[in-house]
């Protein structure tokens, strides 16, 4: 598979005929997986949606960042509104309306994400099953893997040094054992149900020498080990299914039923590289406007703004079947699928640089 090589191309504008040549392969590779992927869904009997992307909450996760954009009525009524991070609020009301498979390819936006690994638009796949436990998805996922592997032409997955095959079958590793793995820390012991203990976690990440601000929350904490310790681990030789976050990281998800300090919610890894976030899906309204309460409660105090809730979700999770959801990056997927050095690379037409 081609890929860009010289430092001239590189520096060129996408639209380059000479860069353009360069990463045109990958880019065909691009339409080979997308096509393999809809195509399996499909013979899987999903349903291929469209969900709008401007939207009256853009997601209430603290850690989000959205485009914001205005909406002028016919009466010349000035509406903020935003681009969504995400089409889930969307099709879990297709799911309320009655739909059962379905998936989408939707055009997504995230503020305050462009490295190699992060596009501020790119694409997620989506889908949903009703009335189906989330470690199907667990298969779901594996077969993307090696579907987009088959349309690069790809033995393995590639990113820096790093490799992984995508025709095996992933590890599945607890969030617990992976931070007691690579961390030497007892995360569970810190935890109560959905409440957390942030002293506790203190202890434990400053007895392994890490280093953490005054203000750490317990999240916070979480989050930096999960990067320092955890992912760089994460999915070297085989993918690996990163299981069971805490409920607290998760709110979007159901309480396990084994253990209420763990909630169904997984990550994809390949490379080190997180793919996919799936979830047992939460269905009780009024838990869910409670932890989207808190979470924008958090992105108050950490960034002073909150988005608003969007009152149709919260009133059409009354009406939902249980069911599992997953979102995977397809554009990180194609760049592993292809050994590109950056996400760029693989999107026809880049923010850019």
């Amino acid at each position: 598979m081609s890929q860009p090589s010289t430092p001239s191309i590189a520096a060129s504008p996408w639209w380059d005929r000479a860069r353009h040549a360069d990463r045109r392969p990958l880019l065909l590779a691009r339409n080979r997986a997308q096509r393999a992927i809809r195509d399996w869904l499909e013979s899987e009997d999903f349903i291929e949606v469209d969900p709008a992307a401007l939207v009256v909450s853009p997601g209430n996760e603290a850690h989000l960042h959205a485009f914001v954009t205005e909406q002028i009525g016919s009466d010349d009524e000035r509406r903020p509104m935003y681009l969504h991070t995400s089409p889930e609020f969307a099709m879990k009301k297709l799911l309320a309306a009655g739909e059962e498979r379905i998936f989408s390819f939707a055009h997504v936006w995230r503020n305050r994400e462009q490295t190699i690994q992060h596009s501020p638009e790119f694409t997620m796949l989506e889908w949903y099953r009703a009335g189906q436990d989330y470690q199907v998805l667990f298969h779901d996922c594996a077969r993307y893997l090696a579907l987009a592997a088959e349309a690069a032409g790809a033995e393995l997955f590639r990113h820096g040094d790093r490799s992984c095959d995508p025709y095996a079958a992933p590890d599945i590793v607890s969030v617990a054992q992976a931070f007691t793995e690579f961390a030497g820390i007892d995360l569970l012991a810190t935890c109560d149900g959905g409440d957390t203990d942030a002293a506790a976690l203190r202890a434990q990440v400053q007895a392994q020498g890490i280093s953490l601000a005054d203000d750490d929350t317990w999240s916070d904490m979480l989050s930096r080990v999960l990067i320092e310790k955890v992912e760089p681990h994460l999915g070297h030789g085989r993918p690996l299914i990163l299981d069971r976050y805490p409920t607290a990281e998760a709110a979007l998800a159901r309480r396990s039923v084994s253990d209420p300090r763990e909630a169904e919610r997984f990550e994809l890894y390949a490379c080190g590289v997180e793919l996919a976030n799936g979830f047992g899906e939460l269905t009780d309204p009024a838990e869910q406007r409670r932890r989207f309460l808190l979470e924008m409660d958090e992105k108050h105090r950490v960034y002073g703004e909150r988005y608003p809730l969007d009152e149709d979700f919260l009133a059409a999770l009354s009406f939902m079947p249980p069911a599992s959801g997953c979102a995977l990056g397809f554009d990180r997927l194609v760049m592993l699928a292809t050994g590109a050095p950056r996400i760029s690379e693989v999107v026809w037409t880049p923010l850019s640089e």
